[in-house]
């Protein structure tokens, strides 16, 4: 089965309108028209719409968001929903970040939620799943992502689950310059597609795209990607500039 790689940048609370626009165009200057690989720019909400405004005419970058809520309308305030996302051209979304479940609470209930929710709507979830240095240490990785995986997926069927993109983050590698080695990558990716089978079906899971996300920069980039079951990365600080990230979808490419 050989799945195409998806490189997604995730922006966080970073990048003005014209940050952004200057990044799209050395981006596109960098990696022209590569379409080996599925590339996704993932930009704060207020910066969307410039990007695809920015992206023009380029047909190999989609644009996700980074969270959503789960209701289709109403008196939810500083929430945005899957609708007003697919207003502005969004493919992707980002659901069950470590730092929405850690920083604000979301459970894999909400996350699950969530997911459902894209998918009623056509958009693609990216949903995260890792576990902390506390639970890697009391060696209670299987044990998390497990929980992690059949909560935040419950319900979806065959169909949706390979619209799904898995990302494995662990906790402790993101934004702190640690990044888990290839062959930890590898083992947890091997886990979460095993997981995937029980919850659906072997053909199921070996069509899912499994990201990895953590401290992902050029230098790491075409190792972890190189393993068996790992078919992408969620950037985050890497992604900022754009030579660095046209560095690591290019290392994707090289995997191919």
């Amino acid at each position: 089965m050989i799945r195409k790689k998806i490189i997604a940048a995730n922006w966080k609370m970073h990048m003005t309108q014209a940050e952004s626009a200057e990044f799209v165009r050395s981006l596109l200057l960098d990696i022209g028209d590569i379409r080996e690989v599925d590339v996704v720019i993932i930009p704060p909400f207020t910066a969307i719409a410039k990007v695809t405004e920015s992206l023009g005419k380029a047909q190999n970058i989609k644009v996700g968001a980074q969270n959503m809520h789960w209701e289709r309308s109403g008196p939810f305030t500083g929430e945005i929903s899957a609708a007003l996302l697919r207003d502005l051209f969004v493919r992707y979304v980002v659901l069950g970040h470590s730092e929405r479940r850690t920083l604000f609470g979301e459970t894999n209930e909400i996350v699950n939620r969530k997911v459902r929710a894209a998918h009623e709507a056509t958009l693609r979830p990216i949903v995260c799943v890792g576990e902390t240095l506390e639970q890697r240490d009391a060696d209670r990785v299987e044990e998390i992502l497990s929980k992690q995986l059949r909560e935040s997926l419950a319900g979806l069927d065959s169909k949706e689950l390979q619209e799904t993109v898995v990302a494995y983050e662990p906790v402790w590698a993101i934004g702190t310059g640690r990044n888990a080695t290839p062959e930890q990558a590898q083992q947890a990716h091997a886990f979460i597609r095993k997981t995937l089978a029980e919850m659906s079906d072997q053909a199921t899971a070996d069509r899912m795209r499994i990201q990895y996300g953590g401290s992902v920069k050029p230098s790491n980039a075409k190792n972890l990607m190189s393993q068996p079951d790992i078919d992408g990365a969620l950037v985050g600080g890497a992604s900022l500039e754009a030579r660095s990230f046209a560095e690591i979808i290019k290392a994707a490419k090289e995997t191919v």
